[in-house]
């Protein structure tokens, strides 16, 4: 052993093991780290103020949950119960369902007596996939047998903790907004409709009357972009950064507040029961996507999502007419083909459980009067292009019609469901060049629907439907030489040119809510040439000038139209002036910074043809009423004079009939004061009234009847004896 060394034992504790059971405090004392008597510990007295969320808060969001290992699990119920042999193929079915939400780690089916139990356990990746699992499939059809419920595995103790005995939920106060259908009720059937002016600052609504318009409702910044009136007139829906509110009844209150940070797009149901909005804000972190929102307006409630990057043309979602169905287009995300969606309501779930793969679809419609879908894909290598006529729900193909050498095509509604026509352009050569034009027209009405062709040698402008008839217009040329011809489709197969009409400076075709009559526009860069045309017999009843209008908006009625100059379109002389229908001018209203007019639409009449017709039959029985309407609305009497008189009428009328009832009362008492003898029947003034007295009326039989004449005047004619002879 060598000298002044020694060797440790191995009982004998390290030294740097044991320096780390040391005190801190002795330790940076020994090192020198102390400076000026203060070391790095904190005083006794010192209290910490920082949270462990503020410093360590990314480290935390790892921290695992007491829950971590449910909350990634849903049960799914009411799922077919089968034995062995048929377990696989319900297992490749789930899975095709429920993976579409994410990656799924483990799945339990339990069982009882060789067969399923009729639910399954699944596992996914992220407890976020499995509330979107949730949240989507819980309603899902199957089949007809069986509907799933769907439900958090962590919800479970919220169930088992349901007491045995049920109380009913507290009832919630009831809001009554009103008669949304007031505006109904008007005795003079005076529309309304809505005008926001001031660059958007201010919004009105206004009741159109002959002489001026009335103001029902005026606020400032009720909306933040523009308004939107429901399909029936029931709601007005106004659109703000943070959402959008929804108001109705006389004093237009809110009905609903529907929160959709970003929303720049709503478009209502037919049945006003749904709303859909979009917004280009998509938050991530959202477990449902939020870029497109179906609403239930009077719960307020979202139904359901989707996500949409842009809506270049809207709506993307297309109603049915009766709002049971709702469809759009899009790609599928694993094939990355273009399908066609159909969705139904209420349970907003895609009809038949899967889309239509339509590869190359362009664009697609509903008819306004049929579940029925209307579809075109351009040509594709050695295939046509072809029109579809879709059933729904039955998805059957109630036509099809192959077009050949297509460059476009435009689909055209006609308002009544009756007829449908696409607009073909067709080149005549390999150039590509445009010079050939077609109109397909479909009889809807008649059996396997037979389809007639016009053909346009000039290019076409515009085309629209007559609402209400069988006869369309189309605008077809170059300008100056711009012509409108008017045609009419015949029950007997045939399509007859009505007449054609030249030099027109129009580019667009409005067309009265009730047909017969039509505009023929020439708006903004055409300076607002206005022609009003009946085509009873294709006559021009005016012709007029709204200069730089850019808008033609018909009423309801189709008894005025409104022609705007909007702040969004042009900057100068903002207004809107208000014609009739035969393009007489009643109004001229102009509006700092006017933006938007809409007609506040009506819902569908509850007449049926034959009692539309009885009412034309009688109207002139009712017509001398109408005119003097017409003529004290079109008086320059100030309204308040007007009522007052009216109000004085009424008194008076009052003061009349209980004085003539006292008067009867009382004949008794005279009678007995004249000892019997009734000298009122020869100087009655109520004879009119005789009728109202019954049995105390006296038969003027036996009275003489003596005629008095008087001369008012004399005139002397001399007369030439010649001339009588």
């Amino acid at each position: 052993m060598v000298e002044g060394k020694t060797r440790k034992s191995e009982t004998e504790p390290d030294e740097r093991n044991t320096r780390e059971m040391d005190d801190p405090d002795e330790i940076i004392e020994e090192n020198g780290l102390e400076s000026e008597g203060e070391g790095y510990s904190d005083p006794s007295d010192y209290e910490d103020d920082i949270s462990d969320d503020e410093l360590l808060g990314d480290v935390l969001k790892n921290k695992p949950n007491q829950a971590d290992g449910i909350d990634s699990v849903i049960v799914v119920d009411n799922i077919p119960e089968v034995g062995p042999e048929r377990l696989e193929k319900l297992k490749t079915v789930l899975r095709k369902i429920f993976s579409k939400y994410g990656q799924i780690v483990m799945e339990h089916y339990p069982t009882d007596a060789g067969k399923t139990k009729g639910f399954v356990f699944l596992e996914y990746k992220s407890p976020d996939a499995a509330q979107q699992a949730v949240n989507l499939m819980n309603g899902y059809k199957l089949d007809k047998q069986h509907t799933f419920a769907v439900n958090m595995f962590s919800d479970i103790n919220k169930f088992m903790n349901t007491p045995d005995k049920w109380s009913p939920p507290e009832k919630l106060s009831y809001k009554d907004h009103g008669n949304l259908l007031w505006w109904l009720l008007d005795d003079d059937c005076n529309d309304h409709y809505s005008v926001i002016y001031e660059a958007g600052e201010r919004t009105a609504v206004y009741k159109n009357t002959i002489a001026e318009p009335e103001l029902l409702e005026e606020r400032q910044r009720w909306t933040e972009s523009y308004v939107r009136w429901s399909p029936r007139g029931s709601y007005l829906a106004t659109v703000h950064q943070k959402g959008i509110a929804v108001w109705g009844g006389l004093n237009f209150s809110r009905i609903a507040r529907l929160h959709h940070p970003g929303v720049q797009l709503v478009d209502f149901s037919p049945c006003e029961q749904y709303m859909i909005s979009f917004s280009p804000l998509v938050n991530r972190r959202e477990e449902e996507p939020s870029s497109i929102i179906i609403w239930h307006i009077n719960s307020s409630q979202k139904r359901r999502g989707f996500r949409c990057d842009h809506a270049d043309s809207w709506p993307v979602f297309k109603w049915s007419h009766d709002g049971k169905y709702f469809a759009r287009v899009g790609v599928d995300e694993k094939t990355k083909e273009d399908i066609l969606s159909v969705y139904e309501t209420p349970s907003f779930g895609l009809l038949g459980k899967k889309s239509f793969k339509i590869p190359g679809i362009k664009e697609f419609l509903w008819s306004p009067s049929d579940n029925i879908i209307s579809y075109w894909v351009p040509e594709k290598l050695e295939s046509p292009a072809r029109v579809v006529l879709l059933n729904i729900p039955s998805r059957q193909e109630l036509s099809t019609k192959n077009l050949f050498n297509v460059v476009d095509a435009k689909m055209y509604w006609q308002q009544s469901g009756d007829f449908f026509c696409v607009k073909v352009d067709q080149p005549v050569n390999k150039s590509k060049k445009v010079t050939k034009y077609k109109l397909e027209l479909f009889r809807m009405r008649e059996k396997q629907v037979p389809v007639d062709v016009v053909e346009i040698k000039e290019m076409i402008n515009a085309f629209a439907w007559e609402p209400t008839g069988s006869k369309f217009c189309v605008l077809h040329g170059e300008s100056p030489r711009i012509a409108a011809s008017f045609y009419k489709v015949n029950p007997k197969g045939q399509v007859d040119l009505i007449q054609t009409m030249d030099k027109k400076t129009a580019n667009q075709i409005s067309w009265n809510p009730k047909g017969q009559f039509v505009v023929l526009a020439g708006l903004r860069s055409m300076n607002g040439q206005l022609e009003f045309i009946d085509t009873e017999n294709m006559t021009v009843m005016n012709q007029q000038e709204h200069f730089m209008a850019t808008d033609v908006e018909w009423d309801p009625t189709g008894r005025y139209v409104a022609t705007c100059v909007s702040w969004w379109g042009h900057k100068v002389d903002n207004a809107y002036w208000v014609w009739t229908f035969q393009g007489r001018l009643l109004q001229k209203n102009p509006m700092e910074k006017f933006c938007q007019l809409l007609w506040r639409p009506r819902p569908p009449s509850l007449l049926v043809d034959s009692d539309e017709k009885n009412i034309k039959k009688q109207f002139k029985v009712y017509q001398k009423q109408y005119e003097i309407k017409d003529r004290m609305s079109q008086s320059k009497a100030s309204k308040e004079m007007i009522e007052k008189r009216r109000q004085l009428m009424t008194d008076f009328d009052d003061w009349y009939k209980s004085k003539r009832s006292d008067y009867y009362k009382q004949r008794s008492k005279r009678l007995e004061l004249r000892d019997g003898r009734d000298f009122e029947q020869f100087t009655r003034n109520f004879s009119s009234d005789a009728g109202e007295q019954g049995d105390d009326a006296d038969d003027d039989a036996g009275c003489a009847e003596e005629v008095i004449e008087f001369l008012t005047s004399e005139k002397i004619t001399i007369v030439n004896p010649a001339d009588l002879e």
